[in-house]
């Protein structure tokens, strides 16, 4: 199963309920479960582990481990800052951006999507300031709520620019998803998040097949993709 783009936090209690419920009940049934990218909202650091909100989501992914299902974690744009502290608290694997994975006997590519859309260029310069390690360190040293009051800063920032943005420039760009597919020996499959326009779309690259699966996100409701031997489809909650 794969989903993204959850976008968790305290003032959408009903997604978290959803969330919590999703990983207690159909996730149990997978063998993998991958999130590829923004499962919270926005993630501080990893000294955020006690605050109650993020103990119940660790709780909720502690619980399927147990019960034998793998958990991957893909970082997003929304939460690049969490590290091992609580990918062990919660029993996960974090995997790069991109991944590429046998499924089914079918070469698939994963990715959390932001870096497909280039024509941003304003996006793609702040992400590869946030990505330097030496940035994420200097930002880490402060104390986490003058982390916080920062992020709360940049994400007000980031939502006045977005209205102002085509709905073109914030989507991948066909180049991008070419050059990804061509890079890695052109995988059937590409299945990623964050443009929010949930989709399946079918690609001719150098003449080779492809489907690129674009993943929902949870602002209203959640959905996953589930891919089992007879391939993949989309499921809503």
């Amino acid at each position: 199963m794969f989903i993204s783009d959850l976008h968790l936090c305290a003032s959408r209690p009903h997604i978290t309920d959803a969330f919590l419920k999703f990983l207690s009940t159909e996730a149990k049934a997978a063998k993998a479960l991958y999130i590829l990218g923004d499962l919270f909202e926005y993630w501080a650091g990893d000294d955020d582990i006690e605050d109650a909100f993020n103990k119940q989501i660790i709780e909720g992914f502690k619980a399927l481990a147990l019960s034998g299902v793998s958990i991957y974690l893909m970082h997003g744009n929304r939460d690049f800052l969490i590290t091992q502290d609580f990918c062990k608290a919660a029993h996960i694997q974090l995997i790069n951006d991109p991944s590429l994975i046998n499924l089914h006997g079918t070469t698939a590519i994963l990715s959390h999507g932001d870096a497909l859309c280039t024509d941003d260029v304003n996006y793609q310069q702040f992400r590869t300031q946030v990505r330097n390690k030496d940035w994420q360190a200097q930002f880490l040293s402060q104390p986490l709520q003058v982390r916080k009051d920062q992020i709360e800063a940049i994400r007000l920032r980031s939502e006045q620019e977005k209205s102002s943005k085509s709905a073109t420039i914030m989507d991948v760009n066909a180049d991008a998803v070419n050059h990804l597919l061509r890079t890695h020996h052109y995988p059937k499959l590409l299945i990623h998040g964050h443009t929010h326009r949930p989709d399946e779309h079918q690609l001719i690259v150098d003449g080779k097949a492809s489907t690129r699966w674009v993943l929902g996100d949870w602002y209203e409701q959640g959905s996953y993709l589930i891919c089992d031997a007879s391939g993949c489809r989309s499921i809503q909650l």
